[in-house]
């Protein structure tokens, strides 16, 4: 029997088997899609619709995908996120061309080739001591205008009651912030040089986190399905930092974290990070996340699906699996076609799946392989898994 997007999603978090595999894609930035071949794709599809940024943010550069495009994508989710304060979003749309984009926090990105933005601006990127995190101007997050819109957007779904409800407060994670606040090698340079600042300052973001989490999540009320954080704590081949070092310094931050959410919402809690996390899954696990993105294949063990599938796919749903290093960006159609079949009939049999590209569908990826990843979850995501037609 056929499901509606939102059902498919619940039965699927839940490791019940819906009528098709989900598909999560171009509702936050972790399952967005770049401006450039959202534009291809729309042309493709004879699709008529403004070009729009998630966050209101043109820097980020990933496109708010129109309606028309999200149900030709077979998206089962829609996206409510939070934007800057009115203020930061007049100061940035009226600075001289070219100029420096500076958020809430005083971080930002340059401009380091026409249109590509880098994140560059790291206004403590000096600082050691934990009197300079106390000193530091912090922004105001009781400010209204960061979700004014949150509380009608998520009712507007809620009544439709088509789409599962994802809420994506941009970036609200202490470790991508600290690495903003300083840039990415000073700062994993002092968790082992300054560990008290390196503490400081993670605690410090995480208590600026939740005021702003806890504004959003009342603003949502009971109409959400997932709430989505996350940290990047992954690369290619390794973690960034040490288990041991994850446990005794950011662990209890991402487990206070997600205490504050579980306490005020039932949504399911999708936790971002790229790379080779698998050290760190029953970490993950313990702390209560629900579902596991990207998946990244092509780093280290997370290439082993069905591990990942036989150890934790009675407690995790994963989220992601589809290949940007290699299969989107460079492989054909019919390539992407089977890379889709292979996920899905290792990660999705008893539901506990959802598909995605692995992180944003990025600049180099051809329109043409975005609709054959999404048409191959139609011909093989069909639940039985495995009735599907031939690759």
């Amino acid at each position: 029997m056929s499901m509606t997007p939102r059902e498919r999603v619940l039965a699927s978090v839940h490791h019940e088997e819906p009528d098709r595999v989900p598909i999560v894609l171009g509702v936050s930035n972790a399952t967005g899609i770049k401006m450039k071949p959202y534009r291809e794709l729309k042309r493709l599809l004879d699709i008529d619709a403004d070009d729009g940024y998630l966050y209101r943010w043109p820097e980020l550069g990933t496109a708010a995908v129109d309606e028309e495009t999200l149900v030709r994508l077979r998206s089962d989710v829609r996206g409510v996120l939070d934007v800057e304060p009115a203020s930061v979003l007049e100061a940035n749309a009226t600075r001289p061309p070219h100029a420096d984009y500076i958020n809430s926090w005083g971080s930002g990105a340059t401009e380091i080739r026409p249109s590509e933005w880098f994140p560059m601006v790291c206004p403590m990127r000096s600082a050691t001591t934990v009197a300079e995190v106390e000193d530091y101007p912090w922004p105001d997050m009781d400010d209204p205008t960061r979700v004014a819109h949150v509380a009608a957007e998520a009712a507007r779904l809620a009544a439709e009651d088509r789409y599962a409800i994802m809420a994506t407060p941009w970036l609200l994670f202490p470790l991508e912030r600290a690495f903003a606040m300083q840039g990415m090698d000073t700062f994993l340079m002092n968790l082992a040089l300054h560990p008290d600042f390196a503490e400081a300052l993670l605690w410090k973001i995480q208590e600026r986190c939740k005021v702003l989490m806890g504004h959003f999540l009342d603003a949502l009320g009971d109409n959400v399905d997932i709430i989505k954080i996350g940290d990047d704590l992954g690369t290619q081949e390794s973690l960034l930092m040490s288990p041991t070092m994850y446990r005794a310094i950011l662990k209890p931050v991402h487990a206070d974290y997600l205490a504050f959410i579980r306490d005020r919402t039932a949504a399911k809690v999708f936790f971002h990070t790229d790379g080779d996390v698998f050290p760190l899954i029953d970490d993950l696990v313990e702390i209560g996340v629900d579902i596991l993105n990207p998946i990244q294949t092509s780093a280290g063990k997370m290439a082993d699906l069905a591990e990942l599938k036989a150890r934790w796919g009675d407690r995790l749903t994963f989220c992601g699996g589809i290949d940007t290093h290699r299969i989107l960006p460079s492989g054909t159609p019919d390539e992407v076609r089977a890379e889709v079949r292979r996920v899905i009939e290792i990660l999705g049999p008893g539901g506990g799946y959802l598909v995605s590209s692995v992180h944003t569908v990025m600049n180099d990826v051809p329109a043409e392989n975005l609709l054959a990843m999404v048409d191959a979850v139609e011909e093989f995501g069909t639940y039985p898994i495995g009735r599907g037609g031939s690759a």
